[in-house]
C-alpha cells in the first residue's frame, strides 16, 4: 500500500509526554530520558510520513531483466544499519506497475516477521520499491534531518514496542507514535556530522578487528590442515576402528550413582575450540533418557551436524549425550590429544559431512565413522605434533578473545555515542 500520513490521533497515548514532565532546564519524556533545553519532544508521525511498502509481486516474469530494486527485510539485514543501494531482486517495468516507488533518503524499518526484533535500520540510497514488511519513513526536512532520524531510530528497540512477543509485528500507528527528541535543525546537522565521522571510524575499527579475528582462526586451521596432510617416513594408514573404539554403554542418569555426575551435551561444547561451557549435573538437568559414561581418557565427538565441529577432551568423569560418541583411543596407536585435533581437522570434517549428506540426515553414523582412514606417525611424533597444535590453539584462543573483546567495546562505544547524541551531550 502507499504511504499515508499518520496523525497524532492514531498514536498510542503512552508515547506522549505528560504536562507534568516539564522540568526546569528541559523536558523529561515518559521513556525517562532527560531532554536538553531548546529541544522538543514530538512523535515520529509529527515529523515524518510513516507508511509501508507493497506486497511482493509473485510472478517470476515480473523480475526478469529487472532494473528497479525491490527491497525486502533480508536486504536490510545484510546492511543492518546505514545506507542501502542494492537489493537481491529487481523488478522490470511491468513488475513495478501499480507499486509506489520510494525516493533516496527514505528510512526502512522492519515491522513484521522474525527480523522485527533484529532492529535493522537502513536508508535508501537509490529510488526503489519496498516490501510491505518494511515501514517507510520519509522525514519532513523542515523539521527533521533524515539521517538524524535514522540515527535516532537505531536506538529504538522493537522489543519495547511489541505487545505480544510471540507474534513480532508492529502497526503503523505504533511506529508513528515513537517519541523523537529534536534539537533545532542546525544542531541536528551538527550531530549528524559528528556521528557520521565517528561511525565511519568505528566501522573501520570493527572491520579490522573482524579481519584479525578471521586471520587468527585461519592461521590455526591452516596449520591443523598441514599436520594431517603429512605422509612422513614411518607413517602408517589405519582404519578408524583400529585407532579408537566406543567402549561405553548407556546408563540411566536417574540412578543414584550417576545423579551427581557432570553432563556434557553438544550445546555445552564450543564449535571448533572444544571449550566446555554451562556444565551441570544430571540432577540439575533432571535427565531421564540414557547417557554414555565417559572418563578422562576419552574424546567426545558430537555426531549431530558434523559441520559444527564439536569435539571435547574433558579432564573428569561424567555423562554425555547419546548423540555423542565417547571415543577411547587405542593405546600405542593414537594419543588422546592427537585424536582430539584429528577430529577437528578439515580432512575429517569433510569426510563426516559427506557421510551425513549421503544418509540424508545431519549426523554421522557409527559405521561411516569407523570406515574413515587416517595416516598416523608413531606415538612420540604424535605427542610432538599435538603439543605444537595445543600451543598454537591456545594462542589463537587468546587472540580471538582479544579481538572479540574489542568488538564488544566498539559496540559499547557506538551505543554511548548515540546516547550522548540524543541527550544533548555530544
Amino acid at each position: 500500500m502507499g504511504e499515508t500520513k499518520i496523525h497524532n490521533s492514531h498514536a498510542s497515548p503512552l508515547t506522549h509526554a505528560s504536562p507534568r514532565a516539564l522540568r526546569a532546564g528541559g523536558l523529561r519524556s515518559r521513556r525517562g530520558a532527560a531532554v536538553k533545553k531548546g529541544w522538543q519532544t514530538k512523535t515520529l508521525g509529527d515529523v515524518a510520513v510513516v507508511g509501508a511498502g507493497n506486497s511482493a509481486p509473485q510472478e517470476e516474469a515480473l523480475f526478469e531483466d529487472g532494473t528497479i530494486p525491490f527491497f525486502r527485510t533480508a536486504d536490510a539485514g545484510r546492511v543492518r544499519f546505514g545506507d542501502i543501494a542494492e537489493s537481491t531482486d529487481y523488478l522490470n517495468d511491468k513488475g513495478v506497475k501499480g507499486l509506489r516507488r520510494f525516493a533516496p533518503g527514505t528510512i526502512l524499518f522492519p515491522k513484521s516477521g522474525a527480523s522485527t526484533f533484529l532492529n535493522h535500520r537502513v536508508m535508501l540510497g537509490v529510488e526503489g520499491c519496498v516490501s510491505s514488511h518494511l515501514a517507510t519513513i520519509v522525514a519532513d526536512e523542515k523539521q527533521a534531518h533524515p539521517r538524524f532520524l535514522l540515527y535516532f531510530l537505531s536506538t529504538v528497540a522493537a522489543q519495547d514496542l511489541v505487545q505480544d512477543h510471540a507474534y513480532p509485528s508492529l502497526n503503523l500507528p505504533t511506529i508513528a507514535g515513537i517519541e523523537v527528541h529534536l534539537p533545532p535543525l542546525a544542531e541536528q546537522q551538527r550531530i549528524v556530522g559528528l556521528l557520521d565521522e565517528a561511525f565511519e571510524g568505528l566501522a573501520t575499527a570493527k572491520a579490522n578487528a573482524e579481519k584479525n579475528l578471521q586471520n587468527a582462526r585461519a592461521l590455526f586451521e591452516s596449520h591443523l590442515q598441514s599436520v594431517f596432510a603429512q605422509r612422513g617416513p614411518g607413517w602408517v594408514e589405519k582404519r578408524f576402528d583400529e585407532v579408537c573404539a566406543i567402549t561405553s554403554t548407556l546408563v540411566d542418569p536417574r540412578k543414584k550413582e550417576f545423579l551427581d555426575l557432570t553432563h556434557i551435551g553438544a550445546g555445552n561444547i564450543e564449535s571448533m575450540t572444544g571449550v566446555l561451557v554451562d556444565l551441570k549435573t544430571a540432577r540439575e538437568e533432571c535427565l531421564i533418557s540414557g547417557k554414555f559414561l565417559f572418563d578422562e581418557s576419552m574424546v567426545l565427538y558430537s555426531k549431530i551436524r558434523p559441520y559444527l565441529m564439536k569435539v571435547a577432551r574433558p579432564d573428569f568423569e561424567g555423562l554425555c549425550s547419546a548423540d555423542m560418541y565417547p571415543l577411547a583411543p587405542i593405546p600405542n596407536v593414537v594419543t588422546r590429544d592427537y585424536l582430539f585435533h584429528l577430529l577437528l581437522s578439515k580432512h575429517f570434517t569433510d569426510y563426516a559431512i559427506q557421510g551425513s549428506a549421503r544418509a540424508g540426515m545431519p549426523k554421522v553414523n557409527r559405521e561411516h565413522l569407523f570406515e574413515f582412514r587416517v595416516w598416523l606417525p608413531d606415538v612420540n611424533k604424535q605427542n610432538q605434533l599435538a603439543a605444537n597444535l595445543d600451543s598454537l590453539h591456545e594462542e589463537t584462543r587468546r587472540l580471538s578473545r582479544l579481538y572479540e573483546r574489542k568488538l564488544v567495546l566498539l559496540e559499547a562505544l557506538k551505543k554511548s555515542l548515540l546516547h550522548q547524541a540524543f541527550t544533548g551531550e555530544l
